[in-house]
């Protein structure tokens, strides 16, 4: 194994010092094998250090493998330099010894395209994941499978094990460590913690899991999200990591935040040996069944919740951050576990839209932050002052090779909303000590409400001394001039609009200060050679400062317009551009003297780009933009933005109500008699016959009952009892006569004499509805409770009642083998395909939208319509139903015979449902089938629309056409 851990102090002083660690660091796939290290510090790649900066991403979640690339291209753009990837075992595997990593499970494409972007991988394959969806991950045939699941049950571990096989043989053939690709590190299980089952079993069950997969040919290290509870002995992780949540999940009062934790000693605490490691941080939240709706969610965990919770993990040292979720994606046909619904938006920083969003771009700050400044990757805690204001509280760390220290400064209580003023007084050791920042007066350090600043000092880079700034860093780099004439380092601060700042710089002669735009002072101080700035932030200010050994360039922004800035790393050096929608990268050749992008804009408007001296054109996605030279040294120009799209409306629908097996004369004698008199589900009750669709193959969606039964005239109804879980429902009907619906537990149905047909065969059909499994949190097997009924037992007479079942056609062996094994349930339609492009339903009536359907029971709704998006543009497209909140229906939503939504009317929230590019067909036609389930009097469906969530020019939709 390509492994190690102790490092030389004496050779990472020497990299550092050298500069060999200031940009960011990817391996290139196939140049060789390469080692990955760490220390109490960080991860190391070949002796490289490097900040770990990794967003979360679920491919499974986005069934369109064209917009993985555009998503995580997105991710990279910010700054991130990995991506934390779930492997769904349940999504791979519709039966036991059969997987698909074909289509939309193409994990082999997956992990070749996140190499392609520059991104590392930190694989998690389980075998347990949580993650909001069904079981947890797990497959719905494990549900059957005798044996407690996340133990060392021989029957569990041997189906794990087979998973484990199959997804390890792909992941070992793109790991860093053989210079293949870009999986970087690899976590066993996950969040086995507060779990009832002793520690002495987790760690025989995590050994057991370590050793299968090292003898899979894994070779990068183990990392962990249990809390830090497995640091050493047996089942430890190379680098464990903590999982924290610190808003927690209250969407519904966005404005209501937790504190930061006071003692930041606590993570270094629990990881002496090894990085401090936020395996998972709040990204986002999920939100529920009948919540407030995931804008609420991104409000909670918003840009101030960003930099006051990351910028503290900083302060405590952390050099590895993972954010769960950067994009959260789409729980598309039944993924979700019960209480979640379609959209995983998660009010992550890139949206279900694929759309960028305020965080991303706080994000973005700090990611290109700890991606170019290196000092930041060994820092240990610095004593030092505290603030004149007691309402603010500051931390330091200082780098012990270089001297740099980092100054996080928030309110003393972080939930504050108040404006506070302060100074700060900076020991800076050999260079100098500064009793009170900012020293120019009437000026101040101001936190607005829920507000932090992560403060950089004694920082040397390029040829320049940065003594302190009051502004924050966002990146900096030295431009390389090909043509050898020399380099110029440029520097991008920012800061909070109208806030004061001020930055110091030290130079060994007074150099010349030539302000090119906004409103700056310098003063200079002779006796200590610094260069004082003073200024406001306001829009963007641009000041050449010529002296010491090169150039230099700095831009002063407001966060506004800090944010437009795009830092592109090349072979030939970085450069910035300033202005467009989106940057994804861009390469330079000194020779032509040209610099090509590659982007995206939502509009016309300016392009700028601080490249090398001796670039002279510019092509943006291929083309050739006219640009002329600045007074700042860059080149300036205009793009174009998006051709207008507009959307049809959604008419000519037809309808027609399904339901046949409520009708006593439907032939059921192709379906699975419910006949199992023992189950191994530990949720059963002893009774006879089991009823669970489980233990019949049936795991996911609708599911349809009907027992047969020989009436006397002693029969007056019948209990049934379910688990359909919050928000679930199931319906019945005796011969025909509908007799209501029901939910969790027991409940009687009454039958009317008029339906009872003494002497002859009588029929009580069920429809139940499985909203998803329970997750495996606790280890508690609590994924394997049923869903559907439970039991059933006639009243007025004992008569035996005949059960047949049928869910999803052909079950574990879906007739579907494209969108298996979540997209579909056992709807009458859906197992005669009336959900597929294709279907002839010309014979079916047509009707308006709204349209109201009396009888109780399921309706199909039918329409096609054309899309013609230009060539070159990405318009995103949601399906939205609005209808009165008081009508009792739920619905399922197919586009091109993809369920992408589940609706409930009566519940919400949700009431656009995404439909991505590849699924969506962009330029041709497209069919829409909903089936609306009426639970009484009140059925039907809605008006339905389609929804234009963007439109951006850009290189999206070539590859999703």
């Amino acid at each position: 194994m390509a492994i190690r851990r102790p490092l030389l102090a004496l050779v990472l002083a020497c990299l550092l010092t050298t500069g060999l660690l200031a940009g960011p660091v990817h391996a290139e796939s196939g140049a060789g094998r390469h080692t990955v290290g760490y220390d109490r510090y960080s991860l190391t790649i070949d002796g490289k250090r490097i900040f770990l900066w990794s967003g979360e991403f679920h491919y499974w979640r986005l069934p369109s493998p064209a917009l993985w690339r555009d998503v995580l291209e997105k991710m990279k753009a910010a700054g991130f330099n990995a991506v934390s990837i779930y492997f769904d075992w349940g999504y791979h595997s519709p039966r036991q010894g059969v997987y698909d990593f074909t289509g939309v499970r193409d994990v082999d494409r997956l992990l070749d395209i996140a190499d392609q972007v520059g991104l590392y991988v930190i694989a998690r394959p389980g075998p347990y994941i949580n993650a909001e969806t069904d079981s947890g991950g797990f497959p719905g045939w494990l549900t059957t499978l005798k044996g407690k699941a996340r133990s060392t049950d021989p029957a569990y571990l041997a189906a794990a094990n087979e998973w484990l096989g199959r997804i390890d043989r792909i992941l070992a053939r793109h790991q860093v460590t053989d210079g293949r690709g870009p999986v970087l590190l690899y976590q066993v299980e996950n969040e086995l913690y507060n779990v009832k089952q002793s520690e002495e079993e987790s760690r025989a069950y995590l050994g057991a899991l370590e050793k299968k997969v090292r003898s899979d040919g894994i070779t990068v290290p183990f990392t962990g999200a249990n809390d830090a509870r497995f640091t050493s002995g047996t089942g430890a992780a190379d680098l464990e990591g903590y999982t924290v949540y610190p808003q927690s999940f209250n969407c519904a009062e966005p404005g209501k935040w937790k504190p930061v934790p006071d003692d930041y000693g606590q993570y270094r605490a629990g990881l002496p040996d090894t990085p401090v490691n936020f395996a998972e941080f709040q990204g986002g939240a999920f939100d529920q069944w009948g919540g407030a709706g995931h804008e609420n969610c991104r409000t909670l965990t918003g840009p101030d919740f960003e930099r006051v919770f990351e910028e503290a993990n900083i302060a405590a040292g952390a050099t590895m951050q993972n954010f769960y979720m950067t994009y959260g994606g789409t729980n598309w046909g039944w993924l979700a576990t019960d209480f979640d619904y379609t959209s995983y938006d998660y009010g992550a920083a890139i949206d279900e839209a694929r759309r960028l969003t305020p965080k991303y771009t706080e994000q973005k700050f700090l990611g290109y932050l700890v991606q170019s400044v290196a000092p930041l990757r060994t820092t240990d805690p610095l004593t030092t002052a505290p603030p004149d204001n007691t309402a603010v509280r500051m931390d330091a760390r200082v780098d012990p090779n270089t001297g740099t220290r980092f100054y996080v400064v928030r309110h003393a209580d972080s939930t504050s909303t108040a404006d506070d003023r302060t100074h700060l007084a900076l020991d800076l050791g050999a260079v100098g000590r500064y009793p009170s920042v900012p020293s120019a007066p009437g000026t101040d350090l101001t936190l607005a409400g829920r507000d932090s600043k992560l403060l950089v000092a004694a920082y040397r880079f390029g040829g320049q001394e940065l003594v302190y700034s009051t502004s924050e860093l966002m990146t900096q780099g030295t431009f390389a001039q090909p043509s050898g004439t020399g380099e110029q380092d440029i520097a991008v601060l920012y800061g909070r609009h109208g806030q004061d700042g001020e930055t110091v710089l030290r130079y060994a002669s007074q150099p010349k200060v030539t302000v090119l735009s906004g409103s700056v002072r310098a003063s200079w101080d002779a006796g200590r050679h610094d260069l004082r700035l003073d200024y406001a932030h306001d829009g963007l200010a641009r000041v050449l400062v010529h002296g010491g050994t090169r150039d230099l360039l700095l831009l002063i922004g407001d966060d506004q317009a800090a944010g437009s800035f795009w830092r592109v790393d090349t072979s030939a050096g970085p450069f910035l551009a300033r202005g467009p929608y989106l940057v994804r990268g861009g390469s330079a050749s000194g020779r032509s003297g040209e610099v090509a992008l590659t982007g995206d804009t939502d509009r016309a408007g300016p392009l700028e780009v601080f490249t090398p001296q001796d670039a002279r054109s510019v092509r943006w996605n291929g083309r050739p933009v006219r640009v002329t030279p600045t007074s700042s040294g860059s080149l300036s120009g205009e793009l174009a933005g998006p051709r207008p799209v507009s959307l049809p409306a959604l008419t000519n629908w037809r309808y027609r109500y399904e339901t046949p097996e409520a009708q006593p004369g439907f032939d059921d004698s192709t379906w699975r008699a419910a006949d199992h008199t023992t189950t191994d589900n530990p949720y059963w009750d002893g009774k006879a016959p089991v009823l669970y669709p489980d233990d019949y193959g049936f795991h996911h969606g609708d599911t349809w009952y009907r027992g047969h039964f020989t009436a006397t005239g002693g029969q007056t109804g019948i209990t049934l009892s379910a688990t359909v879980t919050d928000h679930g429902a199931y319906a019945v009907w005796l011969n025909g006569h509908y007799l209501g619906s029901g939910g969790d537990g027991s409940k009687q149905f009454d039958f009317p004499a008029s339906a009872l047909r003494p002497g002859a065969d009588n029929v009580v059909s069920v429809l139940a509805e499985n909203m998803g499994h329970d997750q495996d949190r606790a280890a508690d097997d609590s994924y394997r409770e049923p869903r559907g009924l439970t039991g059933a037992e006639l009243t007025g007479s004992a008569t035996t009642v005949k059960w047949r079942i049928q869910g999803d056609q052909g079950g574990e062996k879906p007739a579907d083998p494209v969108r298996v094994p979540y997209n579909n349930g056992g709807l009458y339609g859906e197992r005669a395909g009336w959900y597929l492009p294709g279907r002839q339903d010309a014979a079916w009536p047509t009707v308006s939208l709204p349209h109201a359907e009396p009888t109780p029971g399921v309706g199909w709704y039918r329409t096609t319509f054309r899309l013609n998006v230009p060539k070159g543009q990405d318009v995103p497209v949601g399906l939205r139903i609005d209808d009165d909140a008081a009508r009792h229906y739920r619905a399922l939503i197919f586009v091109n015979g993809w369920q992408v939504g589940r609706y409930i009317n009566d519940v919400g929230p949700q009431h656009v449902f995404q439909v991505p590019a590849g699924i969506l067909r962009t330029d041709g036609e497209n069919t829409i089938a909903i089936a609306a389930w009426g639970l009484d009097g009140s059925g039907g469906l809605g008006d339905v629309s389609l929804v234009r969530e963007g439109d951006y020019a850009g290189p999206v939709s070539d590859s999703s056409r």
